[in-house]
C-alpha cells in the first residue's frame, strides 16, 4: 500500500505541476496588425499600427445644388432649412431606423401564417451478399415539403406583433421629432448669422460718426476752440468703434460657419443668407400658455414616441407572460421515396398532427423574464411622465421668453428714438460751440448701444417664437411658426 499510494503521487506530481504552470501562463491580449493591444500604462499614448486598417471612407464635403447655387448670396430660411434636411446625417439615421423598424414589424407579422420548408434528401445503401442473397445496392431519394404553424396561443403572438408595431411607430415618431430639431438648431444658426450682421452695420454706421466727430475736432483745435484733449477723446472713441467692429467681423463669421454647418456644408462653404429676416412685424402671442401647452403634450414627437415605446414594453410584457401558458400547434409534411436500384420503387407519405404544449417548469425563468418586463414597462412608463413634465415646462420657459423678447423690442424701439434725439441734440450743440465733445461722445455711445439693443431684441424675438414653436409642436418644415399672433402695436412694427 506504501508503494501504491507512493506512485501514484510521483505520477501526479508532474501533471500538477504542469497544469499550475499552464494556469499561471495567462496568454497576454491579442495586438492589432503588430501594434499592442493597448497603451503600456493610463499615461501614455496608444500607438496604432504602422498600416492602418482599411476603413469606410469618410464621405467627401457636399457641394451646394445648381438650383441654390444661383442664388448662394442669398439664401432664404427655407432654402437652408431645405439644405439642411437633405444634408443632415441625424435625419438619415432616424430614417433607417425606422425603414429597420418597419421591416422587423413585417418579420413579427409573419409569425401569424404557417412556416412552410421543403427538403430533397439522399441515401445510398449497399447490402453485403449473405446465405446466397445477392448484393443490393440501393439510391434512395426522399424530397419533401413539410409546414408548421402555432395555432393558438395566449397573447404571446399578438404581444410580439404589437410591440413590433409600436416600435416602428416610435421610429417614425423619433424621425419626426429629428426634423424638429434640425429645423430648430438651422433657423437658429440663421437669426444669429443675420443678428450679427445687422450689428455690422450698425457698428459701420457708429463708426462713421465716430470719424466725422474726430474730424470735427481736429477742425475746431485747429481754429483754436477745442484743444489737444478733445481730439485725443474723439481719437478713442474711433479706436472703440474700430475695436467693436472687428470683434464684430469675427463673430459674424464664425456665425456664417455655424450656418452653412447646419446646413450640412463645412463651415469654410461660401454661402450668404437673404436681408428679409428682422424686418417683419413683431407681435404678442395670442394664444395662452395653457392651449400651447395642451398642444405639445397632444402632439410633441419626442413624447409621442416616448408614449410608443412604452406601449411597445407593455406589449413585450404580453408576451413574455404568455411564455407560461398553453399552446396549440399543427405539423404536418408530404413527401416521396424514390429507390433507384435494379428493382426500382418507392411510395408516398405525408404527416400531420397536432401538439399541445403545455410549459412546466423552467427554473423560474418565465416568472423572472415576465416581472423584468413587467418593470422595463414601469421604467418606460415613469420615462414618459418625466418627459411630458419637461414638455410643460420647455413650453412655459419659451413662452415666458417669448414674452420677454416682444416686450424688449418695444423698450428698444423706445430707447432708439430718445438716444436718437439725444445724439441730434448733442451734434448741434457741439457744432454751435455751446456743447461739449464728452457729452456729444456720451450721447453718440448711447445711441451706438441703442442701436445694437434694437437689433438683437428684434433677432431674439424671432428666435424665441421658432423655439415656442418647437416646444409647442407648432414648427413647420421649412422654419416657419404655425403660432396665432395679436395685432402689432405702433411701437413695435
Amino acid at each position: 500500500m506504501p508503494r501504491f499510494h507512493s506512485a501514484r503521487h510521483s505520477t501526479l506530481t508532474p501533471l500538477v505541476a504542469l497544469a499550475a504552470a499552464l494556469g499561471a501562463c495567462a496568454p497576454a491580449s491579442p495586438g492589432v496588425g503588430g501594434a499592442k493591444a493597448t497603451a503600456p500604462a493610463p499615461e501614455r499614448v496608444w500607438t496604432p499600427p504602422a498600416q492602418a486598417p482599411e476603413r469606410t471612407p469618410i464621405p467627401a464635403p457636399l457641394a451646394l445644388p445648381a438650383e441654390f447655387a444661383v442664388r448662394r448670396d442669398s439664401l432664404t430660411l427655407g432654402d437652408l432649412v431645405d439644405l439642411a434636411l437633405r444634408n443632415s446625417p441625424d435625419t438619415r439615421l432616424a430614417w433607417d431606423n425606422a425603414r429597420a423598424r418597419a421591416a422587423a414589424y413585417g418579420s413579427a407579422r409573419g409569425t401569424a401564417f404557417p412556416e412552410i420548408n421543403g427538403s430533397m434528401g439522399t441515401t445510398a445503401l449497399q447490402n453485403p451478399a449473405t446465405q446466397g442473397r445477392q448484393s443490393v445496392q440501393q439510391v434512395l431519394y426522399i424530397p419533401s415539403v413539410g409546414f408548421s404553424w402555432l395555432l393558438f396561443d395566449l397573447g404571446g403572438r399578438a404581444g410580439t406583433i404589437g410591440a413590433a408595431r409600436e416600435a416602428l411607430l416610435a421610429a417614425d415618431w423619433t424621425h419626426n421629432a429629428v426634423i424638429a430639431d434640425v429645423v430648430l438648431r438651422t433657423a437658429q444658426a440663421y437669426y444669429a448669422y443675420v443678428g450679427y450682421r445687422a450689428l455690422l452695420g450698425a457698428q459701420e454706421k457708429t463708426l462713421e460718426e465716430q470719424k466725422v466727430n474726430l474730424a470735427a475736432a481736429e477742425d475746431r483745435r485747429n481754429v483754436g476752440v477745442a484743444t489737444i484733449a478733445d481730439v485725443l477723446q474723439a481719437r478713442t472713441a474711433v479706436s472703440q468703434a474700430m475695436l467693436a467692429l472687428q470683434t464684430t467681423e469675427g463673430q459674424l463669421r464664425t456665425a456664417r460657419g455655424a450656418l452653412a454647418t447646419a446646413a450640412g456644408f463645412p463651415a469654410t462653404m461660401d454661402l450668404d443668407a437673404d436681408e428679409a429676416a428682422g424686418h417683419g412685424e413683431i407681435a404678442e402671442v395670442a394664444d395662452s400658455v395653457d392651449v400651447l401647452i395642451k398642444h405639445a403634450l397632444a402632439n410633441r414627437p419626442d413624447l409621442v414616441a416616448a408614449q410608443a415605446t412604452w406601449a411597445a414594453a407593455q406589449e413585450r410584457t404580453r408576451a413574455t407572460r404568455s411564455a407560461r401558458y398553453p399552446t396549440i400547434s399543427a405539423t404536418g409534411g408530404v413527401g416521396r421515396n424514390i429507390i433507384l436500384s435494379t428493382g426500382g420503387g418507392g411510395g408516398n407519405y405525408y404527416t400531420l398532427g397536432l401538439a399541445l404544449g403545455i410549459p412546466l417548469f423552467n427554473g423560474f425563468r418565465w416568472e423572472y423574464d415576465t416581472r423584468a418586463a413587467a418593470a422595463t414597462a414601469d421604467a418606460e412608463g415613469a420615462r414618459t411622465e418625466s418627459l411630458a413634465q419637461q414638455v410643460t415646462f420647455q413650453v412655459f420657459a419659451a413662452y415666458e421668453a417669448q414674452r420677454a423678447a416682444s416686450q424688449q423690442v418695444r423698450t428698444s424701439e423706445e430707447l432708439l428714438t430718445s438716444a436718437s434725439a439725444s445724439a441730434d441734440a448733442a451734434r448741434a450743440r457741439y457744432k454751435e460751440g455751446v456743447g461739449g465733445l464728452i457729452d456729444l461722445l456720451a450721447a453718440e455711445n448711447a445711441l451706438a448701444d441703442a442701436r445694437a439693443q434694437r437689433i438683437q431684441s428684434r433677432l431674439l424675438w424671432y428666435s424665441a417664437l421658432v423655439q415656442l414653436a418647437h416646444d409647442a409642436a407648432l414648427l413647420d418644415p421649412d422654419g416657419g411658426a404655425r403660432i396665432r399672433l395679436s395685432e402689432p402695436t405702433d411701437s413695435i412694427k
